[in-house]
């Protein structure tokens, strides 16, 4: 968590650099209302994410104390980069099934809402995807990779990911053969048909290679979902699709069939149950699929307050990140509410919802109360 938490102000400072040289090349490559939601989702995955760490780091360390077949020792040469390799490949097929699986593109699906790319679109992560792929990652205890080195190679395989989601990056010569580069990741993001459900790896595009998931890019390529989400509210990203999950029960005559619903691949539907109406371009494979973005208009007063709320949200975040331990559950569940708070209220504002204005006036004054009690005593 620490070295995530640490890496934040290179993020942002990468950020702006790729925003100045974009400029430079006469590009758009950020909208705010999308950057805000991609940023909003990182916020929510780093704090709700310390809902669960005490739980993971307890189950790792008892499937490493009693499942572990082999024991790695820790400060030999080998095992961090054998445990990079390792957990590489795993992530490659969490990844896959992410896009194969309903239950797990519930979650991971967030990740994939922005129809732009750029640096953001890396910090657009799930608020649970954290549950998802940690069932996995417990490989690493069965092979006696040690929690520290464990905490170390996920960060790494984790870190890597930033820099590919960009556009502004062409292709890099002999590296494209074995490293997941900007180019193989964009082909990743995109709706393009020939492009849909490719390059998965992490670190290494091998993976892709070696089991028949890589694509090339060839054409320009068009971000977001195949059901766009037409929504800046982190909330909704974070749950629309077990939403949609649950449609897919409900309409299920069998109870094989709703138990399907979990498992089976996105494209699946319950007899009965039809597909929503595709644009017509996405019928010609060797056309990019027609994408109208979703940019609602608000006043520059608006933007203002909400860049303000934004960067109170990411210093929030990261005190949080780098003191969660000293504080109380109250303290935590305090903090950790009005922050998402803010970054909910923030996409209804952008979108012009009624319901927006007045919670964030409940929410500001929950947070004088909050700051109010923090500096007379102690919780």
């Amino acid at each position: 968590m620490s070295l995530i938490a640490s890496s934040i102000p290179a993020f942002f400072v990468l950020m702006g650099v790729e925003l100045w040289v974009a400029r430079r090349r006469g590009l758009r490559v950020y909208r705010f209302g999308d950057a805000v939601t991609d940023l909003a989702c990182g916020i929510g995955s780093q704090l709700v994410g310390l809902a669960f760490v005490a739980v993971k780091v307890a189950i790792y360390a008892w499937v490493l104390a009693n499942l572990r077949v082999v024991e790695l020792p820790e400060a030999s040469a080998w095992t961090l980069p054998l445990a990079v390799l390792v957990l590489d490949f795993i992530y490659y097929w969490w990844h896959r099934l992410s896009h194969e699986v309903n239950v797990l593109w519930a979650a991971h699906v967030v990740h994939h809402h922005s129809e732009d790319y750029n640096l953001a679109v890396a910090l657009r992560q799930a608020w649970l995807t954290g549950i998802t792929i940690f069932p996995f990652y417990l490989t690493l205890a069965v092979l006696g990779v040690p929690p520290i080195v464990y905490a170390l190679a996920d960060a790494i395989v984790t870190l890597y990911q930033f820099w590919i989601h960009t556009e502004l990056i062409g292709t890099l010569g002999p590296l494209e053969h074995v490293l997941n580069t900007p180019s193989h990741h964009r082909v990743h993001h995109a709706i393009n048909p020939g492009y849909l459900d490719r390059n998965y790896g992490g670190i290494l595009i091998v993976w892709d290679k070696l089991f028949g998931t890589f694509e090339p890019e060839t054409t320009r390529p068009v971000y977001g979902i195949t059901k766009p989400l037409r929504s800046f509210n982190p909330v909704w990203a974070n749950f629309h699709y077990f939403v949609e999950i649950g449609a897919r029960m409900r309409a299920a005559r069998t109870l094989r069939d709703r138990l399907r619903a979990l498992v089976a691949p996105p494209s699946w539907l319950p007899a009965g149950m039809a597909l929503p109406a595709a644009p017509a371009a996405t019928t010609d494979p060797e056309a990019p699929p027609v994408q109208v973005k979703h940019d609602p208009r608000f006043s520059r007063g608006v933007m203002l307050y909400v860049a303000l709320q934004l960067v109170l949200a990411i210093v929030g975040t990261v005190m949080v990140l780098f003191s969660w331990k000293s504080w109380s559950a109250l303290q935590l569940a305090v903090a950790v509410t009005l922050l998402v708070g803010g970054t909910l209220t923030s996409s209804g504002l952008m979108e012009h919802k009624a319901w927006a204005r007045p919670l964030e006036v409940v929410r500001m004054l929950l947070v004088a109360v909050a700051l109010g009690l923090a500096l007379a005593a102690p919780w």
